[in-house]
C-alpha cells in the first residue's frame, strides 16, 4: 500500500528565485515528491497530513567541503594521527550532526590514510544506504608537495597523474590536489601541464578533480588546467575568475573559516591565532576572500559552498553559518541558498541533490523563517525528510 504524506500549507524556497513561494502543499509518495501545488488544489485524501503552516520547505543542504573523519578545533591536524577506530567514531558523530542540521549531502575533501587506504572510503561504505545517514562522496587524501605523515600523499609534478589515479583505484569518488606550495609558498606546486594531464586521466575514468587553493598562483594553474572545482579560492583576480567561468570550474567558498578563526583567536593561547599579528593576518585574508567571491560572481562562476568542518576550527553541522557569510560578502540570499543546495548537487553530479522537483526523491528540510530575508532561518531546523521518511 502506498504511504503518502502531505506537507500542508507551507512556503517554499529552492534557490531558483528571490521570491518566497507561499501557500504550498507538497505530497510525498513512496519516498518521492508526487506533486507541489497551491494549498487550495491539494488533494489530502489517503495521506498523513503534516500541518506545515508557518514553516518553509528548502532542499536538503549540500556541504561541498567537509572532513567527516576529523573533529575540527585547534588540533585538527594532530588528531589525524589518531587510530582508525577513533576517527571512524568521529565520523559517525559528525554524520549525525549533519543530518540534524538538514545537511544530507557531504562531499568529503580530505581524510587520513589508514592501513594503506583513505579512511573516508571505509566511512562512506559503512554509512552508505543506511536510513538517517548523509549521502557521502569522498576524495580520499590530499595530494601535494608537502604534507603530514597521516594526511598526505607527497609527489613531484611528474607523479601527479599516477597519484591521482591511484586514489581512484583505492575507491574514491573524486581526487583532491593541494595547490599551495611547501612552507607556505605562494607559488603553485604543479605546472599547468602536469595538472592538466592528471585532470584528463581522472576525467577519462568518469571522476572529477578538486583543488585546494589559498593563493592566486595555485588558482590560476587550476583554472587553466580545467579542474572541476577550486576549493576556498581565497585569492582570485578577474582574469582567473574569467578562466574559471570559461572552463566550467566551480568555486567552493569556505568563508566561515575566517569567521571561525576570528572567534578562535579570542579563546585560544596559540600565538599564530591569538597574537596581534595573527589576528591581522586573518583580517587581511578574510578581506581578500570576500573580494575574490565578488569577482567570481561578477565573472559568472558557479559558486557552491562548504563549511570546511574538521579541516580547521569549524565543527560539523554549521553550514548555515556559511550561507549567512555569503550574503554578507555580496551574494543575494537566494544565490547563497543555491550555493548550499543545487550548486553543490551539480558539482557532485547528482541531479536531485539540493533540489526539490516533482518526481525527485523527497530529501527536504522544514525550517522556521524565510531564508530569503533572514539567513539565520537555516539554523532553525524543524524537520528533515530523507526519501520521504522523517529522520530528524
Amino acid at each position: 500500500m502506498t504511504h503518502a504524506v502531505v506537507l500542508h500549507d507551507a512556503a517554499l524556497a529552492d534557490g531558483t528565485s528571490d521570491r518566497l513561494r507561499t501557500g504550498v502543499s507538497l505530497r510525498i509518495e513512496d519516498g518521492a515528491i508526487a506533486w507541489i501545488r497551491p494549498v487550495d488544489d491539494a488533494d489530502t485524501t489517503a495521506a498523513e497530513i503534516i500541518d506545515a503552516g508557518g514553516a518553509v520547505i528548502v532542499p536538503a543542504l549540500v556541504d561541498s567541503h567537509s572532513h567527516l573523519t576529523l573533529q575540527g578545533g585547534s588540533h585538527w591536524i594532530a588528531r589525524g594521527d589518531d587510530d582508525a577506530e577513533t576517527l571512524r567514531a568521529v565520523a559517525r558523530d559528525n554524520a549525525k550532526r549533519l543530518v540534524g542540521a538538514g545537511i544530507l549531502w557531504a562531499r568529503d575533501v580530505g581524510a587520513p590514510m589508514k592501513g594503506g587506504r583513505p579512511l573516508s572510503v571505509a566511512v562512506r561504505d559503512e554509512l552508505s544506504g543506511l536510513p538517517g545517514q548523509p549521502y557521502i562522496r569522498v576524495a580520499g587524501t590530499w595530494i601535494g608537495t608537502l604534507g603530514f605523515p597521516a594526511l598526505w600523499i607527497t609527489v613531484g609534478g611528474a607523479g601527479l597523474k599516477d597519484a591521482a589515479l591511484a586514489q581512484l583505484d583505492l575507491g574514491t569518488d573524486f581526487v583532491k590536489v593541494y595547490m599551495d606550495g611547501p612552507g607556505g609558498s605562494r607559488d603553485a606546486p604543479f605546472s599547468v601541464a602536469d595538472l592538466r594531464a592528471a585532470v584528463e586521466a581522472v576525467h577519462a575514468r568518469g571522476a572529477r578533480v578538486a583543488c585546494h587553493s589559498g593563493f592566486l598562483d595555485g588558482a590560476r594553474v587550476a583554472a587553466e588546467a580545467g579542474v572541476d572545482s577550486i576549493e576556498h579560492g581565497f585569492e582570485l583576480d578577474l582574469d582567473v575568475a574569467r578562466t574559471m567561468e570559461r572552463n566550467g570550474v566551480t568555486l567552493v567558498s569556505t568563508l566561515s573559516v575566517f569567521a571561525s578563526w576570528e572567534t578562535f583567536a579570542r579563546t585560544t593561547s596559540i600565538d599564530r591565532f591569538a597574537a596581534p599579528e595573527g589576528r591581522e593576518r586573518i583580517a587581511q585574508r578574510k578581506e581578500a576572500a570576500y573580494a575574490s567571491l565578488a569577482l567570481a560572481k561578477r565573472a559568472g562562476v558557479r559558486i557552491a559552498t562548504g563549511s570546511d568542518f574538521g579541516g580547521g576550527s569549524v565543527r560539523a553541522g554549521h553550514l548555515a553559518w556559511e550561507v549567512e557569510l555569503l550574503v554578507a560578502a555580496g551574494l543575494e540570499p537566494y544565490e547563497a541558498l543555491a550555493a548550499a543546495t543545487r550548486n553543490g548537487g551539480a558539482l557532485l553530479g547528482h541531479d536531485h541533490a539540493g533540489r526539490i522537483e516533482e518526481g525527485m526523491p523527497a530529501d527536504l528540510v522544514l525550517i522556521h523563517g524565510d531564508p530569503l530575508s533572514d539567513q539565520r532561518a537555516l539554523w532553525r531546523v524543524w524537520a528533515v525528510y530523507q526519501r520521504g521518511v522523517r529522520v530528524a
